[in-house]
């Protein structure tokens, strides 16, 4: 199939390559020219697992190709996917702007049939509002065309996200047209042959879809983490309760992980924007209220304990955080625990150096170059030199057996705030370091 995605960031590039991988001529559509000059080289704005061979071998074979031409986007592609940004607004809600302005350009220039797909995350009720502003332009222009609007929310694990697309365990595809229906289901066949994925269902259910599953992950990582500050004024190891309630498979074991709170372009703007959604429609989400704030809360937990351990006198002093992105695998920092630990820190009075193996760049590119910063890439046992403690933040497989006796040689303190609870206290202890974990 001729495909088109209009956005080439983290949603729009990932579907945009796998899309063209399984043989279709896809075409991506953004406004940005560097960003799409650098496509072009193979030069990739975000990391992501896979991806960058992806894009640059479906490149090199003119199955994939970028432009900053919309028009040229919207001959190009029997489906278009509109896969822009929805920032926050300051309410909270999710920001369409961007969403409509493609809408209206397809509008200005389609002539023909067209599936348009909303990949974004997106409202319930948006695709209606895709729907008419594209029809109020083609009235505006007199021209007569049918096109089809479909609700196609991506699951993607940032870290995970090209498995996660060639891998889906479902597809949900909103409509009730059948004609995009049946389009819907020609494309995306090839990630279908081991077993029907493909859910159908009508498109407000498939635009609540996707903020109910992430305000549902949220939830639980929210929930474990006000247990596990309840244990600690127990006299609990969460990490045991962990276990035994994981035990049940109607709880299992996934995102029942305590620590410092979650972070990224998801979650945090999903509950937001679905806490905003449940106020526009007369209910108070109390639930998504309490995620919320719980997680916010969550993310000063480190700084907390570090100031308990000093007194509450940071003046002066220098920290070292392993762990800058929200999560492994990523070097995306929005949202992300480290800048709450990073911005307390300065507050105190203290200095920061940190230590990742991808998001340095995008630290750099956040705060500058500062006096009262230092950034490494390349080793994690430099920057703790003349360090005063040290703070683990982002739960990199790198930092699951560090050495330890390394650790207590190099930093100057003696301090070791577990924010991922990654690990073993007793092997801490044994190091001659002072252990904070999270609920234990």
């Amino acid at each position: 199939m001729n495909i088109t995605v209009i956005g080439t960031g983290y949603v729009g590039l990932v579907t945009g390559a796998c899309l063209a991988e399984m043989g279709n001529s896809v075409l991506c559509v953004d406004n940005d020219q560097s960003k799409v000059e650098g496509l072009r080289k193979g030069q990739l704005p975000i990391y992501e697992p896979g991806l960058e061979s992806l894009v640059q071998e479906n490149s090199h074979a003119d199955r994939l190709r970028f432009t900053t031409d919309i028009d040229a986007g919207i001959d190009h592609g029997e489906v278009i996917f509109i896969a822009v940004g929805t920032p926050p607004d300051e309410d909270g809600s999710a920001d369409l702007k961007y969403v409509l302005q493609v809408a209206a350009s397809i509008g200005e220039s389609m002539s023909e049939y067209r599936v348009i797909v909303t990949k974004s995350t997106v409202p319930v009720g948006t695709s209606d509002k895709v729907r008419a502003k594209i029809q109020s332009v083609l009235d505006q222009r007199g021209v007569r065309c049918d096109f089809s609007v479909v609700s196609n929310p991506e699951f993607l694990k940032e870290g995970a996200a090209v498995e996660d697309f060639m891998k889906p365990d479902r597809i949900i595809i909103g409509t009730s047209d059948e004609r995009a229906l049946a389009i819907m289901r020609e494309l995306y066949a090839p990630f279908n042959r081991n077993h029907e994925r493909v859910i159908t269902m009508d498109v407000p259910s498939a635009e609540l879809t996707k903020y109910t599953a992430n305000a549902m992950l949220a939830t639980k990582i929210s929930f474990m983490n006000e247990m596990a500050n309840l244990a600690e004024r127990l006299g609990a190891d969460i990490e045991s309760v962990r276990i035994g309630i994981g035990a049940d498979p109607r709880i299992g074991y996934h995102f029942i992980y305590p620590g410092c709170g979650y972070g990224g372009s998801c979650f945090p703007k999903d509950v937001r924007a679905l806490h905003r959604t449940a106020g526009d429609a007369g209910y108070d989400a109390r639930i998504l209220s309490a995620v919320e704030a719980v997680n916010t809360d969550q993310k000063k937990v480190p700084v907390e304990k570090l100031a308990a351990h000093f007194n509450g006198d940071l003046e002066g002093k220098t920290f070292t955080l392993w762990g800058l992105s929200f999560k492994p695998d990523t070097d995306d920092m929005r949202d992300a625990p480290s800048r709450v630990v990073i911005e307390s820190l300065w507050r105190m009075g203290a200095s920061v150096k940190a230590y990742d193996p991808v998001a340095t760049d995008e630290a750099r590119r956040v705060y500058g170059d500062r006096d009262d910063l230092v950034l490494n890439s390349e080793d994690p046992y430099e920057v703790l030199k003349d360090s005063d403690g040290l703070i683990l933040v982002t739960e990199w497989r790198a930092f699951r057996a560090p050495d330890l006796g390394r650790v207590a040689r190099t930093m100057h303190g003696d301090v070791i705030i577990d924010g991922r609870n990654i690990l073993s206290p007793e092997a801490v202890r044994a190091a001659g370091l002072q252990y904070y974990g999270v609920g234990r």
